[in-house]
C-alpha cells in the first residue's frame, strides 16, 4: 500500500474488503463502548489498546488518522477538533516550562499569537526571525527544543527550506515541526520525507474542503531523535522515551492532546474530514492551476501590486517550490490594491470569508482580520501590509474569476 500513489491511498485508506463491507466507512456517533467484565475494562484503561470512551478512541476518528498517515508518509497521527488544537498539542508535546521555541515570522496569525501570548503563561519562549536558514540558525539557544515554520506560509507564501531547518534542529537536538495546511496534507509536499519530525495541518482546509468542518492533525514519522529532548529523558528507567521507546512521541501527542485536554473532533467530522480527502488531489490541482494564471495575470495588471505566489520565478523562495512542492505551488496568493474596502465591496464572484482551502475563491483583508491583533512590526514580517489582499483559488472557471477581479479593480 506504501507504494501507491497519494490519488490511490486518498479513496482506499481505512476501506475493508469484504464480503458484506461498506465501501466506505460509518459515523460510530457514541460516547463509551461496553465491556464484558471488570478484567477486560481494567485491561483496556491500562494498555489503551482497544476501545473504551470516545474521547480516548473512535473507529470514524480512527479512520481518519490512518488515512492522514498514509496521506502524510508517516507512522501515527492523532486527529483532533481543529488546526489550532493541532499545533498547540504538537508544540506542548515537545516543549515544557523553560523551553524555547524558534518559529518563523511569516506565520498564520493565530499560530502567531500562540507563540506570543499563550505560551509564555506556560514558561516556554518563542524567538520569531525571518524564514531563512541563516536566521532560524542564529536564533537557536541551548533550550530550544522546537523549530516551527510552515510549508507554505500563509500569507506571504514563503516556502520552509524543510532539509536545511532539519539539519540546524537536529545538529541542537531539537525537533522540526512543520504546518503543512497549505501543503495540503501531503499532496504538494510531505514533510517528513525530507527530514521534519512532526506534521501539523488544519483539516479544516483542503481535507474539509467545502468550508462545512473543522478538524486538525499531528503526524509523526520515524526518524526523530528524542534522546535530547529532557521532556523524554527525565526520569530514567521510567521516563517516557524509556517506557514509550519509538512511540513515545505518538503517544505524548495522543496522551496530551485528546485524553488528557480533550480537544476531540468529533466522528462527524472526522468523517466528513476523511471524505473530503477523496477529492483533495483533483480539488487542489486545479486550484494550483488557477491560482498560477491569476498570479501571473495580476503581476501585470496596472491596477495590482505586490503580487507574490511562489510559482512566480521572481518570487525569492521560487527555487524551493520548485524543490519541494510536487504538484503546484499552493492555491494561495496575495495581492496589493490601493482602496481594499472598495475593491472588496464590488466583488460578485469572489466571497469575503476568513477560509482557506475551499472550492469557492475567498478573500480577506489580513491587516485587519486574520493578522489584526498582532502588532504591527509581527504584521509586516509576516508579509502582510493594509494594502494586502489574501485569496484562496477555488475551482470557478478562471475566466468568471478574472472578470469578476477586472471589474472590481
Amino acid at each position: 500500500m506504501n507504494d501507491w500513489d497519494y490519488e490511490t491511498l486518498a479513496v482506499q485508506t481505512s476501506i475493508p474488503r469484504g464480503l458484506g463491507e461498506s465501501i466506505g466507512f460509518p459515523i460510530h456517533a457514541v460516547a463509551a463502548f461496553q465491556f464484558d467484565t471488570l478484567e477486560e475494562a481494567q485491561s483496556e484503561f491500562q494498555l489503551n489498546t482497544g476501545l473504551s470512551y470516545a474521547r480516548l478512541q473512535n473507529p470514524t476518528v480512527e479512520a481518519l488518522e490512518d488515512r492522514v498517515t498514509a496521506l502524510e508518509g508517516g507512522a501515527a497521527t492523532v486527529a483532533l477538533a481543529s488546526g489550532q488544537a493541532a499545533s498547540f498539542t504538537a508544540i506542548l508535546s515537545v516543549c515544557r516550562a523553560g523551553d524555547h521555541i524558534v518559529a518563523s515570522s511569516s506565520l498564520f496569525g493565530g499560530s502567531t499569537g500562540m507563540l506570543n501570548n499563550i505560551l509564555p503563561l506556560m514558561g516556554i519562549r518563542a524567538t520569531l526571525v525571518e524564514n531563512h536558514p541563516g536566521a532560524i540558525r542564529a536564533a537557536m539557544q541551548d533550550n530550544t527544543r522546537l523549530i516551527w515554520a510552515e510549508m507554505i506560509a500563509n500569507p506571504s507564501g514563503d516556502i520552509a527550506d524543510i532539509g536545511a531547518l532539519a539539519q540546524i534542529a537536529h545538529e541542537r537536538g531539537a525537533l522540526l515541526a512543520i504546518d503543512n495546511t497549505c501543503g495540503g496534507a501531503g499532496y504538494l509536499c510531505r514533510p517528513l520525507s525530507f527530514g521534519a519530525d512532526i506534521v501539523t495541518n488544519s483539516l479544516t482546509k483542503w481535507a474539509g474542503g467545502h468550508g462545512s468542518v473543522m478538524g486538525g492533525s499531528v503526524t509523526v514519522g520515524t526518524g526523530h531523535d528524542l534522546s535530547r529532548i529532557p521532556g523524554f529523558t527525565d526520569g530514567g528507567e521510567n521516563s517516557v522515551l524509556k517506557l514509550r521507546g519509538a512511540q513515545a512521541l505518538a503517544w505524548k501527542q495522543r496522551w496530551l492532546g485528546v485524553q488528557q485536554l480533550g480537544m476531540v473532533v468529533s466522528p462527524h467530522s472526522a468523517f466528513l474530514l476523511a471524505q473530503g480527502f477523496e477529492t483533495l488531489a483533483l480539488r487542489l490541482s486545479r486550484e494550483c492551476d488557477n491560482a498560477l494564471a491569476l498570479a501571473q495575470w495580476l503581476q501585470t495588471h496596472p491596477g495590482v501590486g505586490g503580487v507574490s505566489y511562489a510559482g512566480l520565478p521572481d518570487h525569492p523562495h521560487y527555487h524551493l517550490a520548485q524543490k519541494y512542492l510536487r504538484h503546484g505551488s499552493g492555491a494561495v496568493v496575495t495581492f496589493e490594491v490601493d482602496d481594499p474596502s472598495a475593491f472588496l465591496s464590488r466583488l460578485k464572484v469572489l466571497r469575503i470569508a476568513p477560509n482557506l482551502g475551499d472550492v469557492r475563491t475567498l478573500v480577506v483583508h489580513p491587516w485587519t482580520t486574520t493578522h489584526g491583533r498582532i502588532p504591527e512590526a509581527a504584521r509586516l514580517a509576516a508579509g502582510v501590509t493594509a494594502k494586502t489582499i489574501r485569496m484562496s483559488v477555488g475551482v470557478e472557471a478562471l475566466a468568471d474569476l478574472k472578470a469578476d477581479i477586472e471589474q472590481a479593480l
